[in-house]
């Protein structure tokens, strides 16, 4: 009871005495270099750029710089056994034995930033948009490298998903995550959502490396944090604070960030000759009303694999679209999806006429634009399959506009 106690005047306090936002987005340095964290950033460094994926750096984890040894480990079966071994060497060489955490091993990824660097022009100045658009510094795009190195379909043992590493729970609150669509794989939405977050964490603890430290560990374990150690400065906390759960990768977090921010910013000192991805920019087309993908798609000249492709949120096997989601499509297509959506969203006035089977065992309907035969069966109150049964209809997405259907009489 008390620790919720301290933790809601904690919250109370940050929302009381936080700077504006404006005021934050249009400050000279809102991502400081604390002292304290040199070394952690440099550390970071050269994990990100001259470290590859089989080099294994054994250092201390509380001292980044204090590299004990770089190994080669090719990857395979053997390769758990090697490191195990190497970290058992060194703590026996430097008299660590009773303190087996003073060792730490960590893996290049000089490949893997590499990778990021090249795939994030992919997106990078739409999602700059996005954030300049809540108000919120634009280098904050740019974390994406150390959550998934900008791949859209990364997932963590945990279970984040996406460019952006949404856990489903915290995704739900601002993505559309159901059957058929999860919009954590998409970039432009998972940015918008990030950004939600990120500005929800700047409100309450007014400065951007705790802010972004929760996005790793968490905003209530940083309010436990803040409140413990009775501080916000982030180098008082990693110094001071004790929690199982506030390890390594929180502690690191932004330092990790700083490094990428400044890598990324002079990515062809570091790596010269890379062939970074062109801008691949989108436009939206929001949808009032569920459609059918193949309804919308007929009058294009675009297939569903390209459809897919420009909307990754969508499941290969998707059909409909729901209402509310933001068809992705390039600029140069918008127009023909407009034109489409407009003859299904506002079909003409005599969309339909039923012509009656004078034998009346069955009635007729004209089939409207945009009409599926899930909404006919609903309409008609029988079933999808009992209409492609008296129609010979193989596909329930095969039907057109102006085709008359046998509808069976209940």
């Amino acid at each position: 009871m008390m620790l919720k106690v301290r933790l809601l005047v904690c919250l109370l306090a940050s929302l009381l005495c936080r700077p504006p936002m404006a005021a934050a987005a249009a400050a000279e340095d809102p991502f400081p270099l604390l002292p304290g964290l040199e070394d952690s950033v440099e550390f970071w460094r050269l994990a990100f750029t001259r470290y590859g994926a089989s080099e294994v750096i054994f250092h201390d984890p509380t001292q980044p710089m204090k590299i004990y040894q770089v190994v080669r480990v090719e990857e395979g079966k053997d390769a758990r056994r090697v490191i195990k071994e190497e970290r058992e060497k060194i703590l026996k060489e430097h008299g660590f034995k009773e303190d087996e955490k003073r060792v730490r091993a960590q893996s290049g990824v000089k490949e893997r930033f590499a990778a990021g660097i090249k795939q994030s022009r992919k997106y990078l100045d739409q999602m700059q948009r996005i954030f300049r658009e809540e108000g919120l510094p634009v280098e904050l795009a740019y974390l994406p490298l150390i959550e998934s190195s900008f791949d859209i379909r990364a997932r963590s043992t945990a279970g984040a998903l996406g460019m952006w590493q949404f856990m489903r729970s915290t995704g739900k609150r601002f993505l559309h995550i159901g059957s058929g669509v999860d919009e954590r794989r998409d970039p432009l939405e998972s940015t918008r959502a990030a950004a939600r977050l990120l500005k929800e964490h700047y409100e309450v603890f007014g400065n951007w490396p705790l802010a972004i430290t929760a996005y790793n560990h968490g905003r209530a374990g940083m309010l436990r944090a803040v409140s413990e150690v009775d501080s916000k400065d982030l180098v008082e906390i990693i110094r001071r604070y004790q929690s199982p759960t506030f390890g390594f990768a929180s502690k690191s977090f932004y330092a990790e960030f700083l490094a990428a921010l400044d890598v990324a910013k002079k990515w062809e000192q570091h790596f010269p000759g890379l062939e970074i991805h062109p801008p691949f920019p989108l436009e939206e087309l929001q949808l009032a009303r569920s459609v059918s993908i193949a309804v919308l798609l007929r009058p294009t000249d675009v297939t569903h694999s390209e459809f897919l492709e420009w909307n990754p949120a969508l499941d290969q096997g998707v059909r409909d679209l729901p209402k509310g989601y933001r068809v992705k499509v390039p600029p140069e297509k918008l127009e023909s999806f407009v034109t489409a959506y407009q003859r299904i969203a506002e079909p003409p006035r005599q969309k339909s006429r039923v012509v009656p089977d004078k034998k009346g065992s069955w009635v007729g309907h004209r089939v409207a634009p945009g009409e599926s035969l899930s909404e006919i069966a609903e309409r008609y109150r029988t079933s999808v399959s009992k209409i492609q049964q008296a129609n010979d209809i193989a596909d329930s997405e095969t039907i057109i506009a102006g085709q008359v259907l046998k509808i069976p009489k209940r």
